[in-house]
């Protein structure tokens, strides 16, 4: 029987690298689409993106605060489910803002050592389907990830700098579901859950010569133990109950390796390889304090995603008070057809971003930058589903406040 009880909630949780993440966590990564790895303009953003990079900016406290207006678009899927309808089914639009905070300190006494702290919201949002028979399976989930990002970097030489830092990921979220099953009969849920987990990241910034830049990060698994309570409902075995369950996740590893090449024009242009270890997300497997809503509830669900790779493009053109910056990202999707649905109907996309950063004075700038993605319509043949998934763009408007002291 398929689990349908904390499922959503849990492959949101761990979206971040696939059809719900937001790698775009400051004004700048905004206007270059994340292409902010190996080139730093000497802003704040360096402690999240590459905080190897710090040990190269100016002496003095860096701070930066963001707010990103982000839109999802409604998602429309057009088929069968289950060998029943056809259906013509749309998901609600979703609209969030986010704040963001960067912060960079100066030299640490005699030596060339920074610490850096980011304060983020690097996934999560919200599905709403409101017709059956997906409002069975993601009636709501709505996610909440903030992520703690404290680091340190050190001067190796006067051309290579090293960074290590603390991820701290807590989540939140809520998940609903009304339908009917042919074994459950009419059954509802509605849960919530929560988790503090902890990984790691490490940088390296290699400035070789004034036009060549490279840099290289990665970011640690971190096993995602989510712990909720759930309301449960089936009309079929008079199931009506809360229950304590909880779920073991993988939120994968990530490696980005970029290089940057700025021409004499003081025109820079940066391409990143990014790699997410997504093959570690291998199933679901929920355990319940309840053993009839562990029979009815907990069976293991199968994902096998597959790593997942993205390409990142930044064009930076400095010019006298300005700096102008365009994007183009192309990521391919880790989510196999088999576990295709209508909480997570993830497509390969293609998203073109644009921004600015004026230096109101020497202490004082101010961005704005805009990134749309265009999702691929994507057919699906799985145990569920027959048909068709389109829309579901991304509209991400980003505003920003830097300041040195």
């Amino acid at each position: 029987m398929k689990k349908i009880a904390i499922m959503s909630l849990v492959a949101s949780s761990v979206l971040m690298a696939g059809g719900y993440k937001i790698p775009e966590t400051s004004t700048n990564a905004v206007a270059l689409g994340a292409a902010n790895v190996a080139h730093n303009q000497n802003n704040a953003d360096a402690a999240y993106y590459n905080p190897a990079k710090m040990v190269f900016m100016s002496d003095e406290n860096h701070i930066e605060a963001d707010l990103m207006y982000i839109k999802l678009k409604e998602v429309d899927y057009t088929g069968t489910y289950y060998g029943r309808g056809p259906y013509s089914l749309a998901s609600e639009s979703e609209n969030f803002y986010i704040p963001t905070l960067h912060y960079v300190s100066p030299k640490l006494g005699d030596s060339n050592a920074r610490v850096g702290l980011s304060i983020t919201a690097p996934g999560g949002l919200s599905k709403r389907w409101t017709t059956q028979p997906a409002q069975g399976v993601a009636q709501e989930f709505t996610l909440k990830i903030v992520e703690l990002n404290p680091t340190v970097a050190f001067e190796l030489s006067e051309n290579l700098g090293m960074a290590v830092g603390f991820r701290i990921v807590k989540s939140s979220g809520v998940v609903q579901a009304t339908g009917l099953h042919p074994t459950l009969g009419v059954y509802s849920q509605d849960m919530n859950g929560d988790s503090v987990d902890v990984g790691y990241n490490l940088a390296l910034a290699y400035q070789p010569t004034d036009e060549l830049e490279v840099g290289l990060t990665y970011r640690s698994k971190i096993d995602l133990v989510i712990d909720g309570d759930a309301n449960l409902y089936s009309s079929a075995f008079n199931l009506l109950g809360n229950f304590s369950a909880s779920v073991q996740v993988p939120l994968p590893a990530s490696l980005d390796a970029a290089v940057a090449y700025t021409f004499p024009s003081k025109t820079t242009v940066e391409f990143v390889f990014e790699r997410t270890f997504w093959s570690a997300y291998k199933e679901l497997n929920f355990e319940y304090n309840n053993a009839f809503a562990e029979a009815l509830f907990g069976a293991p669900r199968a994902k096998n995603w597959t790593d997942a790779t993205t390409y990142r493009i930044g064009l930076t053109q400095e010019l006298d008070n300005m700096t102008l910056m365009a994007g183009l990202v192309i990521d391919n999707s880790p989510v196999p057809d088999g576990s295709l649905g209508y909480e997570l109907p993830d497509t390969n996309t293609v998203a073109y971003s644009i921004g600015a950063r004026y230096a109101i004075n020497e202490k004082v700038d101010v961005a704005l930058a805009g990134l749309y993605s265009k999702h691929d319509n994507r057919n699906v043949y799985n145990t569920a589903l027959n048909g068709e998934f389109s829309g579901g763009d991304v509209i991400i408007v980003s505003a920003g406040l830097g300041y040195k002291f």
